[in-house]
């Protein structure tokens, strides 16, 4: 029996990771910032007749992620596998998104999985073996879309991280992935969408309209992206398969963007992407009369 222990699995990839997981028995151990958002996790559990254990985790505080790791160890033993999964993406402009804001995104996608790595390889180390899996997304491994900047420079933090430490810690028999999805019907895609159509947080602006046209893009991507279920596939089989890459894109569109762009500058991506955007949503509105 495997010991998995998943970040952010209240909804979305987290989810349905944690029900692929215990569906083969293993010990999976489904962490949730807030217990009260798990009622479709457990919901679903119940219906499968499957085992969750669901810690108490909040990735962005140093204690909360010692005491989780601690309690899962000292309960259950060591930890096989972890998902660093728990995610949020803020869009806004660089010049206007508040910086608390921008803080939360990156103490979220980046330094989160750090805090975990940090907690379970000791024991990963001391027994040998283990297995990190980063889902990160394919926007870390391509251009940075507009209003989408913040969001990207955390997941190509957590790719370069996820590099290095795949290096540092494959003596110790410890293997690393960072998996990159490319669309898929998450929550939070949904709420970035809606974040964006609403002004968010950025408030009224420059870049209002131009935000709100980036968010009915995004709206339409979202509506025709693929279900959970494929990436949570993907994460067992990188769980389970030392061939896996490092970087392994996830979904027909990551792959296909990911050819796409080889050979690509940004300058010739950035025409080819806003005529795609402006078929979906829309022409994109010009700049507001005194800038």
């Amino acid at each position: 029996m495997t010991a998995v222990l998943i970040t952010g699995c209240s909804s979305g990839i987290g989810l349905e990771t944690a029900l692929a997981f215990a569906r083969r028995g293993d010990r999976v151990h489904a962490c949730v910032r807030d217990p009260a958002n798990a009622g479709e996790l457990l919901g679903r559990a119940r219906a499968e007749g499957l085992t969750l254990d669901l810690p108490r985790l909040d990735v962005t505080d140093d204690a909360s992620v010692t005491a989780a790791v601690t309690a899962v160890r000292d309960r259950h033993g060591p930890i096989d596998v972890l998902v660093n999964n728990a995610g949020v993406d803020h869009t806004g402009p660089v010049e206007t998104m508040p910086l608390d804001r921008a803080r939360t995104l990156m103490e979220t996608n980046f330094w989160g999985p750090l805090r975990m790595s940090r907690a379970v390889l000791p024991g990963m180390r001391a027994q040998g073996g283990g297995v990190i899996v980063n889902v990160s997304s394919l926007t870390g491994r391509t251009f940075a879309v507009p209003h989408g900047g913040f969001y990207a420079a955390s997941k190509a933090a957590l790719g370069a991280l996820s590099e290095a430490l795949y290096a540092e810690v494959q003596p110790f028999g410890v293997r690393v992935v960072c998996l990159e999805p490319g669309s898929f019907a998450s929550a939070i895609r949904r709420e970035s969408a809606a974040g964006a159509a609403a002004g968010g947080p950025s408030g009224a602006g420059p870049y209002t309209e131009d935000r709100a046209w980036l968010a009915r893009f995004l709206a339409r991507v979202a509506d025709g992206a693929a279900g959970c279920g494929e990436a949570a596939e993907a994460v067992v089989a990188a769980a389970d398969d030392p061939a896996t890459p490092l970087h392994t894109a996830v979904g027909k569109d990551a792959e296909a963007a990911l050819r796409f762009l080889e050979g690509v500058s940004y300058e010739q991506w950035l025409p080819r992407f806003l005529e795609q955007a402006e078929s979906l949503a829309g022409p994109r509105p010009a700049p507001p009369a005194g800038r």
